[in-house]
């Protein structure tokens, strides 16, 4: 099953690259800027954050640097934002892949696997350009870049897995179950909240600790942020625990989506 999730990505890699370029083009179609607004968004994100962390509300992470200084909250904040952001996008989005697409489920023979890896590729295609604005502040703020930054691909990996495994799984229920997509978009909230993205894990109770463990995005704010900011290396046992969750979530998505996909036709 698993050499089968991915053999078709290999298989309709002209496929999906097309629907990729339909989609970004899509989103921007009719505005003036065009694409370049995937890059102001972003870049007025981050402004906005250093603005009102750094200079309203003066809030400084709680771990210094090694030079003794303390770090802005807000590049903190936004590498937390962007982890959160690919997770809410997908969890937003997933639930109407078949709905919003009924023509590709009635009229023709389509394979409706690679909409979810369209979708994967979308998110991953803002997420990189925030990030590298994101370098661009951390090196602003520390001088550097840490070298362990080239770890990133390594630590999202899983977490693509993850996010597909998830977007198949809501693709199929979203057809079913038509509340899934306010489900999803108040467990988006949730996700946010419940995770290290504006506080550090390490000032929660150990019990606490545990719990938010759980959350899908924990594990990966931690990594990142350990080596893009803080320059040491991720935790490597978290991270293989996770890629085997991340591994079977991804099949358990994609054996589910191929066994309900065979009433999709009837129900819509």
């Amino acid at each position: 099953m698993t050499a089968h999730m991915f053999s078709a990505l290999e298989k309709h890699k002209t496929l999906i690259k097309q629907l990729l370029v339909r989609e970004i083009s899509s989103r921007y179609r009719g505005s003036i800027m065009g694409i370049v607004w995937s890059l102001v968004t972003p870049i007025l994100m981050l402004g906005i954050y250093t603005f009102v962390f750094k200079y309203i509300f003066k809030a400084r992470w709680t771990v210094p640097t090694a030079d003794g200084e303390v770090l802005s909250f807000a590049m903190i904040l936004f590498l937390g934002m962007l982890i959160h952001g690919m997770i809410a996008d997908i969890l937003m989005r997933s639930p109407g892949l078949i709905v919003e697409n009924v023509n590709f489920v009635k009229k023709v023979v389509f394979p409706l696997e690679t909409l979810s890896w369209v979708t994967l590729f979308s998110t991953i295609f803002n997420f990189v350009i925030g990030f590298f604005l994101l370098l661009g502040f951390v090196y602003i703020e520390l001088g550097q870049i840490p070298v362990t930054a080239l770890l990133v691909p390594v630590i999202l990996l899983p977490y693509f897995l993850l996010l597909l495994g998830v977007s198949w799984l809501l693709a199929a229920l979203g057809v079913y179950v038509r509340d899934i997509q306010q489900i999803s978009g108040t467990l988006a909230t949730l996700l946010l909240f419940l995770s290290p993205v504006f506080y550090s894990i390490s000032i929660l109770p150990d019990k606490l600790q545990l719990l938010i463990r759980f959350n899908p995005i924990t594990v990966i704010v931690e990594a990142c942020r350990s080596v893009v900011i803080f320059g040491e290396q991720p935790n490597y046992y978290y991270l293989t625990v996770y890629s085997v969750v991340a591994l079977f979530v991804a099949v358990l998505g994609f054996t589910l989506f191929n066994r309900m996909r065979r009433g999709f036709a009837d129900v819509l």
